[in-house]
């Protein structure tokens, strides 16, 4: 079968980084195509030199057997090439059909946007490929999977036949991620070709034709799926055996570490986003926190932390009551955070890593001497974390945004668990991280709750959920709707409770 994309010996480097070497990559018209690959193994780079986002320094492209040097994404666009991000490109306060359209859209003489245009040619793009949306909601209004059902079409509608998915299920729950690979399948049998990335390895083995690993920048293998399973993936990616999130040794204890009651927290429109909340956890236990994004998780975690002012109820750290306390405090009483976007809350990136190590922590030893920061202690302090917590890096010195994704999320892991907290909120601490990265970071909570730390867990990763909790409370809608026991509930159960198709009395 003729070839969509061929990427030949593509090399691209950045200062202290090889993040592809030379790379080959051959993806047939029609089908769907995994790359799968450890953090920092060059997948993300690689696509973002397809999609024009920065040039190779060596190698060449073919696009439909033409050879191509996209100088940025409009004309990588032009040439019939659409990104889905992980993290949605879209504007909340405008309506699907704007999102869609914007900065394509049709006019009429005189300049003026032919909106009838643009529904008609939504409309038909929606019903030839089976995406149904309405073109008059706005986007804040829309679920996670309607959201990236939006995505999809806004790559669609400009003429894209090369869709590539970034990480397409990182926020989705199981009846989602069904929809979307319908979709998909959809998508393929009207000549679609889509370049999937994901960790997810039985997710990638469910819809992908063939699957392209990368380690270490380069290209280590391209198999057929039906040939391979995940755990021969698992090998092929980091040389070792799918890791499994399971924990077994019950080591919950009587000590209530953090304790919220009747919290609720307001919107900008005076509305709860937090309505009434009670948990407990304690030392030695996990408590996960599932839900829908943005039903509240969010906001539950702004106000333990401090960031976001509370309506009602109260908070209280070891029984001490830290309602009316400032952030600051509350971090050096012993709240750790791995915050939910690691780029935008929990990192500076242009930054050099032992000032990253620092962050939450400046005021306490060894990032601090009598009132200063202690350059000295800072950067032995993060080469502890480096080692410890295997961040590959150079060295210190590097800035936090020349790390992959994964070792960046090693970094916050390693800086919040070094400091001894006697709770840590961590909010989706495998995302977007390989199974190698993985399997680190469920064994350093496993064994910080082995030694009595207290842990609530926010993850969409259902298994990730289950596997490591002791309970599972569902938000949905800002309410605390279920308590689940995570030894009698299946990933497909849960994500039923947390779109609201369950209820806790159906339990």
């Amino acid at each position: 079968m003729a070839l969509a994309i061929e990427l030949i010996d593509i090399t691209k480097r950045f200062p202290g980084v090889l993040a592809n070497d030379r790379v080959n990559l051959s993806v047939e018209a029609g089908e769907i195509h995994a790359i799968c690959g450890e953090n920092g193994a060059g997948k993300s780079t690689l696509m973002k030199i397809l999609y024009g986002m920065q040039p190779p320094d060596e190698g060449k492209m073919l696009v439909n057997g033409k050879e191509v040097n996209f100088a940025s994404p409009s004309e990588a666009i032009d040439a019939g090439i659409g990104m889905v991000h992980q993290h949605f490109m879209l504007a909340d306060n405008l309506s699907v059909l704007e999102n869609v359209i914007l900065g394509s859209e049709p006019v009429m003489s005189g300049g003026r946007i032919d909106f009838n245009e643009a529904h008609r040619h939504l409309a038909e793009v929606a019903d030839s490929y089976g995406l149904d949306v309405e073109a008059d909601d706005l986007v804040e209004s829309l679920e996670v999977g309607e959201r990236q059902r939006v995505e999809i079409i806004k790559v669609l509608y400009r003429g894209g036949e090369i869709l590539i998915l970034d990480e397409p299920t990182a926020v989705l729950v199981p009846q989602e991620v069904e929809e979307l690979f319908r979709n998909l399948r959809e998508l393929k049998a009207r000549g679609s070709t889509i370049i999937f990335i994901d960790h997810k390895l039985l997710e990638v083995l469910e819809i992908a034709d063939s699957i392209t690993v990368l380690r270490q920048g380069r290209t280590v293998a391209t198999v057929k799926a039906e040939d391979v399973t995940a755990a021969d993936l698992a090998e092929l990616m980091v040389g070792s055996e799918l890791p499994s999130p399971e924990t077994t040794e019950n080591t919950v204890t009587d000590t209530v570490a953090l304790e919220v009651t009747g919290l609720t927290v307001l919107d900008e429109d005076k509305r709860p986003s937090v309505s009434n909340v009670s948990l407990r956890v304690r030392k030695g236990e996990i408590v996960g926190i599932a839900g829908v994004e943005g039903n509240g998780q969010g906001e539950l975690i702004d106000a333990i932390v401090g960031t976001a002012d509370i309506s009602t109820g109260s908070i209280s750290l070891l029984g001490e009551d830290i309602t009316n306390w400032e952030v600051r405090a509350r971090r050096e009483a012993g709240i750790g955070l791995v915050p939910q976007d690691r780029h935008h809350e929990g990192l500076l990136l242009s930054a050099p890593l032992w000032e990253n190590a620092a962050l939450g922590h400046q005021t306490q030893v060894p990032f601090s001497k009598r009132g200063w920061i202690d350059r000295a202690g800072s950067k032995a302090q993060t080469e502890r974390i480096v080692e410890e917590f295997g961040v590959r890096t150079p060295n210190v010195e590097v800035a936090s945004y020349a790390l992959s994704g994964g070792n960046q999320q090693k970094l916050i892991i390693g800086r919040e668990m070094t400091a001894n907290p006697v709770v840590l909120i961590a909010a989706h601490p495998t995302r977007g991280i390989d199974v190698g990265a993985q399997a680190a970071v469920w064994q350093s909570i496993r064994d910080a709750r082995a030694e009595g730390l207290a842990t609530m867990l926010i993850s969409a990763d259902l298994d990730e959920l289950i596997g490591l909790s002791d309970t599972i409370l569902v938000m949905f809608h800002g309410e605390i709707v279920a308590e689940l026991d995570p030894a009698s509930i299946t990933p497909r159960d849960l994500g039923s409770y947390m779109t609201g198709a369950a209820r806790s009395e159906d339990n």
